[in-house]
């Protein structure tokens, strides 16, 4: 039997929300979240794609938080396609 994680989606989210990232549409994306088995997958997918069901990420920092999220995703051993995609949904 493999280990299990304790780190949780609602801590990722809550990573991100103190790092300077609103996210629309959060209870939308909670919900997905812990539907999905594979949470981080699923963010990925949501970052990439979730504008048509009102999931979207906006920076209030203005990019003077770049390292506090660099860390959650480390934190949360995010791949960099991940992050990669992150980031793009952050600038449309």
């Amino acid at each position: 039997m493999g280990s299990l994680s304790n780190e949780s989606f609602e801590q990722f989210l809550d990573s991100l929300k103190e790092a300077g990232i609103a996210i629309s549409n959060e209870a939308e994306l909670r919900e997905r979240l812990a539907e999905a088995q594979r949470w981080r997958y699923a963010f990925q997918t949501l970052a990439a794609n979730g504008k048509t069901i009102g999931i979207c990420f906006e920076d209030r920092s203005q990019g003077s938080n770049e390292a506090e999220i660099e860390r959650a995703f480390n934190e949360f051993s995010f791949s960099e396609k991940s992050r990669a995609v992150f980031s793009a949904s952050l600038k449309h």
